[in-house]
C-alpha cells in the first residue's frame, strides 16, 4: 500500500476511524499511525471484547482496503492458512489425460520414452490453476490495498507462530512446485491476542505493540451513545456507571465493551428509560456469564442502587431556609 493511501497524521487516524463509528483515544490513534507509516505488523492485545478485531475492520474500511481474515485456532496448519491443492480438480484433469494418453504417448518407441512424455505433463497438474489460496496467500497475491487480520493468534500453536514469522519477514511464500511468490502489494497486517498464552519475543520484535484496555467511563459512554443512539441518556449514564463498578469486582470474566452494548440494546428493546433493582437483576445475565459472577454482582448492585436512591432523595429534599439556625441549648 503506497503512502498516498495511508493516514496523513494521528489526527487523521482519529477522524477517519470516528467516521467508521470507532472512537479511540490518542494512544490507539498514534500506534495505528506509526504501524501503517512504518509498514510494520500491528499486534493488538487486551481483554476479549474491547474492540481489537473491530479496530482491524475499521482500519480496512477507513483506507478503502479489502479485509482478509485468518481466524486462528489450535491445530491450525500451513495448509489451512496458506494454500491447498484442489485435488478434486486435479482428479478431473487426470480423467481427461486418461482419455488423451494415446495422443500423449504417440510416436514413442519404448516404455521409458512414454513415461518421460507423461512426466512432462506434471506442470499441467501442479500449476496456479490448481492452487486454492487461503488467507495468507490471498493477501500476498492481492493487487489491491489489503488489511490482513490474523485474529486470536494466541490460540494457534507456537509452531504456526514460527511459520508466520517467515511470512511477516519477507512477505513471500515458496510453493515447491511453483517457486517463490512475492507480495504484489505489502498488506497492512493486524494480529490480535486475548493473552491466552504469551507471544514469543521474536514475534513481538517484528510488530508494533498496542494494548487496548477497558476505556475510561467518559470514553465508553461516548462509544455507547454512538452505537446505541436510541437509548435515553440517563439510561446510558447508569449502564456505564454500573458496568465500571462491576469491573472493580473480582470476577471470573469482567464485562467487556461489547457486553455493555448488548445490555444497553436489551434495555432499549424493553423500553427502559432508567435502571431499577428488579430490572437489573433480570438482565444481568446479558453482561455476566458465570453464576459466581452474578452472585457477586447482585451484592454490588444493591449497594449501587441504595447509593443512587440516597443521592436522589438528598437532591429532592428541601433546602434549609437561609439564615435560619437552631438553638443548640434549647
Amino acid at each position: 500500500m503506497s503512502s498516498d493511501d495511508l493516514y496523513a497524521s494521528v489526527d487523521d487516524v482519529r477522524q477517519r476511524l470516528a467516521q467508521e463509528n470507532y472512537i479511540c483515544d490518542n494512544n490507539i490513534a498514534t500506534v495505528v499511525y506509526l504501524a501503517t507509516e512504518l509498514g510494520k505488523p500491528l499486534l493488538v492485545e487486551g481483554p476479549a471484547g474491547v474492540g481489537k478485531t473491530e479496530l482491524a475492520k475499521v482500519i480496512a474500511s477507513s483506507l478503502s482496503a479489502e479485509l482478509i481474515r485468518l481466524q486462528c485456532y489450535e491445530g491450525l496448519d500451513e495448509a489451512k492458512a496458506l494454500y491447498e491443492w484442489e485435488y478434486a480438480k486435479q482428479l478431473l484433469y487426470t480423467q481427461i489425460l486418461k482419455d488423451k494418453i494415446g495422443e500423449v504417448t504417440a510416436g514413442t518407441g519404448s516404455l521409458s520414452e512414454a513415461v518421460d512424455k507423461l512426466t512432462a505433463q506434471d506442470d499441467v497438474f501442479f500449476s496456479q490453476r490448481f492452487v486454492l489460496p487461503r488467507p495468507l496467500l490471498q493477501a500476498i497475491q492481492s493487487e489491491h490495498a489489503t488489511v490482513l487480520l490474523i485474529d486470536e493468534i494466541d490460540k494457534a500453536d507456537p509452531e504456526f507462530e514460527a511459520f508466520l514469522l517467515e511470512i511477516l519477514s519477507d512477505f513471500q511464500v515458496t510453493i515447491p512446485e511453483l517457486g517463490t511468490i512475492e507480495a504484489v502489494r505489502i498488506p497492512i497486517v493486524v494480529l490480535t491476542s486475548n493473552n491466552a498464552r504469551e507471544m514469543s519475543d521474536a514475534l513481538k520484535r517484528r510488530c508494533i505493540h498496542l494494548y487496548i484496555d477497558f476505556p475510561a467511563p467518559e470514553l465508553e459512554l461516548q462509544i455507547v451513545k454512538i452505537k446505541v443512539p436510541e437509548a435515553h441518556d440517563r439510561l446510558l449514564d447508569d449502564v456505564v456507571e454500573l458496568v465500571h463498578a462491576l469491573r472493580q469486582l473480582d470476577l471470573k470474566k469482567q464485562p467487556s465493551i461489547s457486553e455493555t452494548l448488548d445490555w444497553a440494546r436489551a434495555l432499549v428493546v424493553m423500553n427502559v428509560a432508567s435502571l431499577d433493582e428488579a430490572l437489573v437483576k433480570d438482565t444481568l445475565s446479558t453482561i455476566l456469564k458465570y453464576e459466581g459472577d452474578l452472585r457477586k454482582a447482585e451484592k454490588e448492585l444493591e449497594l449501587y442502587l441504595n447509593k443512587k436512591k440516597a443521592d436522589a432523595e438528598a437532591a429532592a429534599a428541601p433546602a434549609e431556609p437561609a439564615g435560619e439556625t437552631k438553638d443548640l441549648l434549647n
